[in-house]
């Protein structure tokens, strides 16, 4: 489906018409998922993120002004569900731990290192936000949603030259939290 299509869709979704919110959450949830999956390494949990920000869609879509484009305000949707979902996941095996033994569920830091790195880099994301939660958006919506400046500066309603500021500190940030000490 085109990007005009879909924009169209999310206004007449945003205005309350239920038949184009079904089409538009059935055309977004292959993009929906795939996103998910830059995130979460283990496709189970990559497909609860994906109805969590599809349920979020259907909840928030009246939010939808459409300052920005579509797209970008989904974008920030799927990171935030993809986000929580892995704080609730973490959250779960803590609990899990203290209530019964481990199960013979493999670490993905130990079975895959594209697995480990993304695990990794939500854990920094998190280390970064108790921090300066200011920068996590900008770095999010660049280096994971591939967003060009000027659509997070539109999105973040603030000016470009802030967001790259924004972006380069939290890079920075976070390679302090992803390297290891030498």
């Amino acid at each position: 489906m085109g990007d005009d299509r879909l924009e169209a869709l999310a206004r007449r979704a945003a205005a309350g018409d239920a038949a184009a919110l079904n089409e538009l959450l059935a055309a977004i949830r292959p993009n929906v998922l795939r996103r998910c999956a830059r995130f979460l390494p283990c496709f189970q949990d990559a497909e609860e993120a994906c109805q969590d920000a599809l349920l979020q869609v259907a909840r928030t879509i009246d939010r939808f002004e459409g300052r920005s484009l579509f797209t970008t305000w989904l974008y920030v949707v799927v990171a935030n569900s993809a986000r929580q979902t892995y704080r609730s996941l973490k959250r779960r095996a803590v609990e899990q731990a203290h209530e019964a033994p481990q199960l013979d569920r493999p670490d993905p830091r130990t079975t895959s290192v594209i697995a480990g790195s993304r695990l990794d880099f939500l854990d920094a994301l998190e280390r970064l936000e108790a921090r300066r939660p200011d920068l996590v958006a900008p770095l999010v919506l660049r280096d994971v949603c591939q967003l060009d400046y000027a659509e997070i500066a539109g999105h973040l309603g603030i000016p470009v030259g802030t967001v790259k500021s924004r972006i380069h500190q939290a890079r920075t940030d976070l390679r302090e939290y992803l390297l290891p000490l030498g």
